[in-house]
């Protein structure tokens, strides 16, 4: 999505963001959507591990009960 975005489009939303926030503003905007990203990229990885590691949990489980089953 982001690899469609082309350099018109680009300057068309630095030209908004400069007019709505105007030129001191403009830095301090951009430093805290880039620390609300990142947050989000972080807290996004966070969910994805404790999905693999309950999916890992949930097959060892599985494979013991399977186990005993034989045994």
């Amino acid at each position: 999505m982001i690899g469609s975005i082309g350099s018109i489009e680009i300057f068309v939303i630095f030209l908004v963001a400069l007019l709505l926030f105007g030129s001191k503003q403009l830095p301090q905007v951009a430093r805290s959507i880039g620390k609300a990203m990142r947050d989000f990229q972080n807290a996004t990885q966070n969910a994805r591990n404790e999905i693999h590691r309950i999916i890992e949990e949930e097959e060892q489980e599985d494979s013991n009960k399977k186990d005993d089953l034989k045994g």
